[in-house]
């Protein structure tokens, strides 16, 4: 790949963003040969990937204080559109490239103002690639710039200028218009998804307090004509982004605790809320990036909630009463908290920038929240008292928990982990080439043991729904024999080196773990509850990629020896046409209910045969999201859930 640096004099104008200011550092002509490299992936991520790189942009405006408005529209032939009112990209001539700024950062990698750090002081954007990176990937690409009082364009197929940077009119506004189609030779799925695009613009929004963001799409119409349109503005920022993730659960204290200091060279924004579930959700973000798997900053915050914690109880004497060991763990237990830092060169572990790894981060973090949390409980006595009797609440749990963990994962006499009575186990024992199906029922489990290629595929049968989690103590969850069950067939343990509730996966003995249930409601339930489970305790499961659903047949449509399976409505639709030239009263149709109507044979060759069958990998695209919609399906409050079934009824599947 063709590199080149270009050097700019350092006496730049720091308030002026103009052509000087945009610096190049390397060529594009890899992006279309190994996408991955750039987007991560050609899939659904990468595809959404693009609109992260357009927007990030714009945000990137908005926090050097020149834009406070992002428009986002999905067309009807999935193209994008996004709009802003920033200053616009710069459209003169670049000194050392000879051509129009605005044509080298749409048509150069890694070419943009967030590598000068005089434009903007810290900037997002997943891997840095930038809007050209899209260019490369999209059939066809339209920019237009107002700036100066001049409306300026340029259109681009497959990246590549299809005329120089004109001029095309006048403008009393400022802004970016970027149109793009992604290229559906590239992409292995053209369709964007509306939730996908809206979580990550809410997050947006409640992440830069004061800028409005709006999606619009044109392809989900009203029976007025209107297309469907969400506004998302917040001006309380992470309290209320706090209060939206925790809007599902019973509240502890009645408002979040807000913790902030922009003053250091690491700006810091801090809300947490407690409540009265038994799970912990601490969401991060550096520069609008969500690290997934945490990083500095978390460790940070963790180190100082319990520091500033433990000292409150031990000077009231709260702990010598009773007579408790607290641990680190027990400080987070119904902690709901996110933490958003500003680093102007962060540093991230891995290529998929999902954990932060500056070291000064930790104590910046640290500080800013012993200070300002220990105020806090001096303020509050009241609160203060309410969070550490959760807290030595959580510790008596804890060591119940860890009793229950240790029945579970107890050695029998002859020193291995006794595997459970129903599980039929496969020949191979290399983890990497494993399969494990979780089947809903003794019935099906007995199809699907008879029907299973046994030197790979083990078969675990659960009767009846599992525990729901979401409403339990994790005492109480070691003690349902169903999950007992899976743990010990899964090989997994718990307990690390500083945390005795991580997941230990070292024994795993399946990289490919399937949940398949009958498609009905009880089955949609019974995938729920265990999905639910995965989430809050095996979490290193769904991130390493080895949970899948199983997709059984909805149909089948029979004439004569000619015989469809079929998956959906369409296809049975297509299936009848094609056998019966439409008359469905000439075929004969089957609605599979349950696993336990189809026999072996047909259970392997719809489902369980690699060659043919269609897994859905379970992944978590939006950890904030993720958990506001399980403590929503799965908790206590009965309002947001009926709001979320009516707001989802039209999508649903229903048996008459």
């Amino acid at each position: 790949m063709a590199t080149e640096t270009i050097e700019i004099s350092e006496q730049i104008d720091k308030s002026n963003y103009s052509a000087e200011n945009i610096q190049v550092l390397e060529g594009l002509e890899a992006v279309r040969k190994r996408p991955a490299m750039y987007i991560g992936d050609i899939g659904i991520k990468g595809l959404h990937h693009l609109i992260w790189e357009v927007v990030d942009n714009s945000i990137d405006e908005a926090l050097a204080g020149y834009c406070d408005r992002v428009q986002v529209v999905i067309n009807t032939d999935n193209s994008i559109t996004v709009r802003d009112n920033g200053r616009g990209i710069p459209t003169g001539m670049h000194p050392k490239e000879k051509k129009s700024a605005l044509e080298v950062v749409m048509t150069v990698l890694h070419a943009g103002g967030k590598f000068d750090k005089d434009t903007y002081k810290v900037s997002g954007g997943l891997h840095g690639v930038g809007v050209s990176c899209v260019n490369a990937l999209s059939k066809h690409l339209r920019v237009e710039v107002h700036r100066e009082g001049k409306i300026f364009e340029q259109e681009y197929s497959i990246g590549k200028p299809l005329y120089p940077v004109r001029e095309i009119g006048t403008a009393e506004d400022t802004g970016t218009f970027v149109h793009f189609l992604p290229d559906d030779t590239i992409f292995t799925v053209s369709e964007y998804k509306y939730d996908t695009v809206a979580n990550r613009i809410r997050e947006l929004a409640f992440l830069n307090k004061g800028i409005t963001l709006t999606l619009t799409d044109m392809r989900d119409l009203d029976e007025n004509g209107q297309p469907r349109y969400e506004e998302f503005h917040s001006e309380g920022g992470l309290v209320e982004f706090v209060t939206y993730l925790d809007s599902t659960r019973d509240k502890l204290i009645p408002t979040p605790i807000y913790m902030e200091n922009d003053k250091g060279a690491v700006p810091v924004e801090v809300s947490m809320i407690y409540n009265t579930s038994y799970s912990e959700n601490v969401v991060s973000y550096v520069n609008n990036i969500n690290t997934i798997e945490g990083g500095t900053h978390v460790s940070g915050f963790r180190m100082a909630l319990t520091r500033t914690l433990k000292n409150y109880a031990e000077k009231t004497g709260i702990l010598a009463k009773e007579k408790i060991e607290i641990s680190g763990d027990d400080f987070r237990e119904g902690l709901t908290a996110v933490i958003s830092v500003k680093v102007q060169e962060p540093q991230f572990e891995g290529q998929t920038k999902t954990k932060l790894g500056n070291s000064d981060v930790a104590g910046a973090v640290s500080q800013v929240v012993s200070e300002m949390l220990d105020n806090f409980l001096q303020e509050n006595p009241k609160e203060a008292r309410t969070i550490v009797d959760k807290v030595i609440l959580a510790a008596k749990a804890r060591i119940a928990a860890r009793k229950a963990r240790e029945m579970v994962q107890r050695k029998t006499v002859l020193g291995g982990v006794g595997l459970p009575g129903k599980l039929a186990d496969c020949s191979e024992t290399d983890p990497a080439g494993c399969e494990l199906y979780l089947v809903e029922g003794d019935s099906a489990g007995g199809s699907a043991k008879q029907g299973r290629n046994r030197a790979y595929q083990a078969i675990l049968p659960l009767r009846g729904k599992i525990l729901n989690v979401e409403k339990a103590q994790e005492y109480k969850i070691y003690e349902n024999e169903e999950i007992k069950n899976m743990i010990t067939a899964l090989g997994v343990a718990f307990g690390k080196e500083g945390d005795e509730r991580a997941l230990n996966m070292d024994k795993l003995r399946y990289h490919k773990i399937i949940i398949m249930t009958d498609a009905d409601v009880d089955g949609s339930h019974i995938r729920t509850l265990i999905l639910t489970f995965f989430f809050r305790y095996m979490k290193d499961l769904i991130d390493n990629g080895y949970v899948y659903i199983a997709q059984p047949p909805l149909y089948l449509v029979k004439k004569g020896k000619e015989e469809r399976y079929c998956w959906t409505e369409a296809q049975r639709e297509q299936a009848v046409k094609e056998i019966a030239g439409g008359k469905e009263d000439s075929v004969y149709i089957q609605r599979y209910k349950g696993l336990g109507e189809m026999n072996p044979e047909q259970l392997w060759s719809t489902t369980m045969d690699p060659e043919r069958r269609s897994l859905k990998q379970v992944s978590i695209e939006s950890a904030a999201e993720a958990d506001h919609l399980f403590s929503m399906l799965m908790g206590d409050e009965v309002a947001p859930r009926r709001e979320f079934i009516e707001r989802n009824a039209k999508y649903a599947r229903v048996d008459v």
